[in-house]
């Protein structure tokens, strides 16, 4: 997960009070706004509960409202406390962590529990209404779709809901990112719509292909399979020649599901998630490049010319680790104008470490893609399974119980040069344990 702390809101009370509010983005969507005391008494919850030893440095507190550089400073600060916190495993998967950010985005859109109807849709624009209390978190929600689907709950955590927009040039919908259960697919798809048309869909939410044998048995899981491969292939994600293109529609005409998603599987790019065409400095700067997260690599299509393409992987059990940056023109607001860069170190040949970055206005994603594919592999070498319903504690709020396999924060400072380009966002590089535990001589 990426956090930032991009700017800050003057909010005046009931009383007529005004004070300054830190608006909390996460994964590039604005999730939440919270005053300077509820984010020091979040603090203060997280010291009783792993120490304050275990906690990075936290602002002082002032005697007087601070404003001016002083400000600026405290907002810098609590941006890189929240980034540290959220990549240490036991604080992203505590309760006091989950809860604060839920009841942040509640307080922040003034929603009252209640209950609602929420439509949720899969790829082929099929819909399914629920019924929900409007604070539900992600994961009561996908229960509830599972319930009215009769989704075995063996394969409920194989599926994932995920915020798509409508594109205006083209109608397309467009992935945006995977709703976390520290947030309210309710309160998030309300505030989103303000922006745009949005919906949430239910897709699968695992990489590696053979997962797709344990569900091919199920008719409810199978049709799930079969609607969004159908839709993959339409939006071009799967690469097929005209020849496999006319044996898939016969057998979509046939209704031959099984038979679809068999071949189908064969074909180069199924599973993946395709990005935005967007510029990266490899192999050349400026390079245009078609990005695809899959199979435990990220695919790129280089453009050389209007009719010359290249083609490469890198693999993620050589990625070292990986960073999202924000940059920001001289002279111009941090919030007019902004781009967004996902930045992996990968080992090109033994003890040949280079740095490659991507300029992309969907990096956020394309790193949590990244982070769901090291979990994924670490999980399956682990030889622990998919979660069930069964597994979440049932005390209260469910606990947000999801395996994490990102190892630690480097917490390298940004040089003189950096801070030239950067205000303060998005430094830490995420360490990837797949890096020491999976890489063997054969990757070399």
């Amino acid at each position: 997960m990426h956090f930032s702390i991009p700017d800050t809101s003057e909010i005046t009370d009931g009383s007529g009070s005004t004070f300054t509010s830190f608006n909390i983005h996460i994964n590039g969507v604005f999730h939440c706004t919270a005053r300077f005391s509820l984010l020091f008494s979040f603090h203060e919850q997280l010291k009783k509960e792993f120490g304050v030893n275990n906690l990075p440095p936290f602002p002082p507190k002032k005697l007087f409202q601070v404003a001016g550089p002083k400000l600026e400073e405290r907002r810098q600060m609590l941006e890189r406390y929240i980034q540290i916190v959220s990549q240490e495993v036991a604080i992203a998967n505590s309760d006091v962590f989950n809860q604060f950010l839920l009841t942040a985005q509640q307080e922040t859109q003034k929603e009252q529990s209640e209950n609602v109807s929420l439509d949720v849709y899969l790829m082929n624009g099929h819909k399914i209404s629920i019924g929900v209390v409007s604070t539900d978190q992600t994961e009561d929600v996908l229960e509830s779709v599972a319930s009215q689907i009769d989704l075995p709950e063996d394969f409920v955590y194989y599926f994932g809901l995920y915020l798509v927009c409508k594109e205006a040039s083209d109608g397309e919908m467009t992935i945006v990112r995977k709703l976390q259960d520290f947030e309210s697919p309710y309160i998030s798809l309300k505030s989103a719509t303000k922006q745009g048309v949005h919906r949430i869909v239910l897709r699968k939410s695992y990489w590696d292909s053979s997962f797709d044998d344990e569900l091919l048995a199920n008719k409810v899981t199978m049709n799930l399979l079969y609607v969004q491969a159908v839709n993959d292939i339409e939006r071009r994600w799967v690469i097929t020649t005209k020849e496999q293109q006319e044996h898939l529609k016969s057998l979509q005409q046939k209704g031959s599901k099984r038979e679809f998603l068999r071949l189908a599987r064969t074909l180069k790019h199924y599973g993946y998630m395709q990005f935005h065409p967007c510029v990266a400095d490899y192999p050349h700067d400026q390079s245009h490049v078609l990005i695809a997260a899959g199979n435990k690599e990220l695919s790129f299509r280089v453009k050389l010319a209007p009719d010359s393409v290249k083609e490469g992987s890198f693999k993620i059990t050589r990625i070292r680790c990986w960073r999202i940056t924000t940059t920001v023109p001289e002279g111009v607001r941090q919030t007019d104008s902004t781009q967004l860069e996902l930045s992996f170190e990968y080992l090109m040949a033994r003890d040949s470490l280079q740095w490659i970055t991507i300029q992309s206005d969907q990096a956020i994603l394309m790193s949590m893609c990244l982070q769901g594919m090291v979990e994924e592999l670490i999980m399956k070498k682990q030889g622990k399974k998919m979660k069930k319903p069964s597994d979440r504690s049932k005390k209260g709020k469910r606990s947000f119980n999801r395996e994490n396999s990102i190892a630690s924060t480097l917490t390298q400072q940004p040089s003189s040069e950096d801070l030239k380009s950067l205000k303060g966002k998005g430094n830490d590089a995420v360490g990837n344990s797949a890096f020491d535990a999976a890489i063997g001589d054969d990757d070399l």
